[in-house]
């Protein structure tokens, strides 16, 4: 059963990324504010659902949220920066985004880089534990999902929708034979199945 809020004091919201050992595309993540007494007997870890369930679960976040923003990095900035710190700059973005500012932040993960002078707590497996963190965690995924599908179609034989830019076999041998679209992240390791981004 997952929780409302990691505390109670302060006006609270949930971080969560998507995409981040992807081969391709944005990595994408949200913030999300939800009401301290807020219940849903289906939101949990957006891998812990099916595509359908996200999509439902995603109306009634929006809906029901006092605030919610997603943000992204582009493949060049990850590039540019490594995916860890890409990763920290969607969640501060979104967070920047959101119409309420928030007091205290709830990390998805155990790393996360200080934003403004926010207190903010990391909390391993959070999107399984905190209401606001899986809920961070359906915004960021359909969200992204959403723009791999607009992509897809540019770019076919990559086979974006349904891999959704993720190192499937067929995706990395697919790179290996033609090679990298704009939206690759060059930096990542192509051949290795078990892709490290750390």
């Amino acid at each position: 059963m997952l929780s409302a809020r990691y505390q109670y004091e302060f006006l609270e919201a949930g971080c969560d990324e998507a995409g981040r050992g992807c081969l391709a595309g944005p990595v994408f993540a949200a913030a999300v504010i939800l009401p301290p007494d807020f219940d849903h007997h289906l939101l949990n870890d957006s891998k812990q659902l099916t595509e359908e369930v996200r999509y439902q679960l995603r109306a009634e976040i929006e809906e029901k949220a006092v605030a919610f923003a997603v943000a992204s990095v582009d493949n060049l900035e990850i590039d540019e920066i490594n995916i860890l710190n890409a990763s920290f700059l969607a969640m501060h973005r979104a967070i920047e985004k959101l119409h309420l500012e928030p007091q205290f932040l709830i990390i998805d993960g155990n790393r996360f880089k200080k934003y403004r002078s926010i207190p903010h707590e990391c909390i391993i497996k959070g999107d399984g534990k905190y209401f606001s963190i899986a809920a961070a965690s359906i915004l960021a995924k359909t969200y992204r999902d959403d723009y791999m599908m607009q992509i897809a179609a540019e770019h076919p034989e990559y086979e974006w929708h349904t891999n959704k830019g993720y190192p499937t076999t067929k995706h990395r041998q697919t790179v290996m034979k033609i090679g990298f679209t704009p939206y690759h992240r060059r930096t990542f390791r192509v051949t290795d199945p078990q892709l490290s981004i750390f």
